[in-house]
């Protein structure tokens, strides 16, 4: 049986244009505006009763406070809508293709969710002492020992929490050998299209930056590299691949030219998920790489943390490792919590990052996607990310420009701005544009080595579906912008919540305080 379709549209075409119409509430049905959580509870009412406490004499002293806590009461339902709302109103990976550039957005396996929170696992306090939690520091050493596999490095340490963390141990550990040596070198050699977080490592730790252009193809030079070298210079910060997605082909003759200047290698590792399985950063010549368990491994990214990102250091900088740290004998690992432990074996620890052990749900979650994918599915995915890639690259070369030639990348993609040029579309607008047709935008204006930078990472997880109708979408913007069809673009985004901010103005003069309104209106008097 046919619908029914007498006097009414039955195709979206049908219906026309609608015009905006004004609510009483503000929402546009399911798009629900959302107040502040302070706006919506009472700093008077909480929705939880608790018992009158005991008498008490509280220990604060001056530090006692003399004012109300001025937080919002709410009920369970009031808390639950507001954030569930203000999660609707976020782009997330759950939601669709999340191409930012450098930061590998990947699907992350609902199975390694469930693992993470195993009784046992999820119910693990660092304050635990060694001998409850086993099970714990196996899984920490079967993590690290698979880390030094898909590496060929010699040591790992497990605890730093972050990338830039991860940084810091590497370049403290390097210091540490430099001292060991009875040498006090002075610079650090960072390539300009490197990540930000390079060279503020370096100069956290006193050294001077000194930077290494890159040439015409956007690959790193070792002739360029031998004429800074000298008996100053400390390391390299090298990234490869590359941030413009581009494999450093001559990395083993940069390695080869800083050990001979007695410096050592320093590799980001942020970009693991390109070559996992197909080479080893061991083998390349690299002394020192941070992993980023919440990338490469499909541990999520969350709101700044938690992270997870683990050393590999070569033999000549395991010695320098930070406790607690797993060691191995063959087969056997064997947890060292403290430096006299480690001196023990020999070693000689720089000192300790962290108070605990690192991230106990990241490394869960790890483990259990190279369990489940296995040596050849670790290699396939990184097999997969670079093809993903390169398929974005050919379906848009055409029309956008590609600042170092339509040639093969790694696992991101990165164009330039240069195909808006005369357009009267900038970088940012094309990128506004993309948030109304649903997606989030590619990293922009990085690396600063390209003008105008747009870097896409698809990832692995993506299917050749999601791929084409990303294609095809940016495809429909370039041409409009090529239209003339400047209005699409310069008050974009025109769908979201929120329409276009003021960011300069948002960066400079954050509003970080909620002021209740009647307090406004008295500091205003005043």
């Amino acid at each position: 049986m046919s619908m029914n379709n007498q006097g009414r549209p039955s195709t979206p075409n049908e219906a026309g244009a609608v015009a905006e119409h004004k609510t009483f509430t503000g929402n546009k049905a399911l798009q629900i505006e959302e107040p502040l959580i302070f706006e919506t509870g009472r700093n008077d009412v909480t929705g939880v009763d608790i018992d009158v406490p005991l008498d008490f004499k509280p220990r604060l002293g001056s530090h006692q406070r003399k004012t109300a806590i001025d937080l919002p009461g709410l009920s369970e339902p009031e808390a639950m809508r507001h954030y569930v709302r203000l999660s609707q109103k976020n782009y997330a990976i759950d939601m669709g293709l999340y191409p930012l550039g450098s930061c590998t957005m990947k699907h992350n396996p609902r199975l390694n969710e469930k693992m993470a929170r195993l009784p046992g696992f999820a119910d693990v306090h660092p304050l635990q002492p060694l001998s409850t939690v086993k099970g714990a520091v196996e899984l920490i050493a079967q993590l690290g020992r698979w880390l030094l596999v898909t590496t060929g490095m010699a040591s790992v340490a497990m605890s730093p929490k972050a990338g830039a963390h991860g940084e810091l141990c590497g370049m403290m550990a390097i210091k540490a050998a430099l001292k060991a040596r009875g040498e006090n070198r002075s610079k650090v050699l960072v390539p300009e299209s490197a990540h930000g977080t390079n060279p503020a490592t370096a100069a956290l730790l006193g050294y001077k930056v000194v930077t290494i252009p890159a040439r015409e193809d956007g690959t790193v030079d070792p002739a360029s590299v031998r004429e800074l070298l000298d008996d100053q210079v400390a390391a390299i910060m090298l990234t490869n691949p590359n941030t413009c997605g581009l494999f450093e082909r001559d990395i083993k003759e940069i390695a080869d030219a800083v050990h001979e200047a007695g410096a050592y290698f320093y590799c980001d590792g942020a970009n693991f998920n390109a070559i996992v399985g197909k080479a080893k950063p061991g083998e390349l010549g690299v002394d020192a790489m941070h992993i980023n368990l919440h990338k490469t491994f499909s541990t999520p990214h969350g709101g700044g943390g938690p992270g997870a990102g683990p050393v590999v250091l070569s033999d000549k900088l395991a010695p320098f490792a930070p406790v607690p740290y797993v060691r191995f004998e063959g087969d056997t690992a064997e947890f060292i919590e403290t430096r006299a432990k480690a001196k023990e074996h020999g070693d000689t620890p720089f000192g300790r990052m962290t108070a605990f052990h690192g991230q106990m749900g990241m490394f869960i979650r790890a483990l259990s996607f190279m369990l489940s994918h296995g040596c050849d599915g670790l290699k396939q995915a990184s097999e997969d990310a670079v093809l993903n890639a390169n398929y974005i690259r050919v379906g848009l070369a055409d029309l956008m420009s590609l600042p170092f030639g339509n040639r093969a990348n790694m696992h991101e993609v990165l164009f330039d701005d240069s195909f808006l040029k005369d357009t009267g579309v900038t970088t940012l607008d094309f990128a506004k544009a993309m948030i109304d047709e649903g997606y989030h935008p590619m990293t922009m204006y990085f690396p600063l080595v390209v003008h105008g930078a747009l870097l896409i990472e698809p990832t692995e997880s993506e299917s050749l579906a999601s791929l084409d109708l990303f294609i095809a979408t940016l495809r429909d913007l370039v041409m409009s912008a090529k239209r003339g069809e400047t209005e699409r673009f310069t008050g974009a985004p025109y769908h979201s919540p929120r329409r276009r901010l003021d960011e300069t103005a948002a960066a400079r003069k954050p509003i970080l305080k909620w002021i209740r309104p009647e307090a406004a209106t008295a500091e205003a008097a005043e």
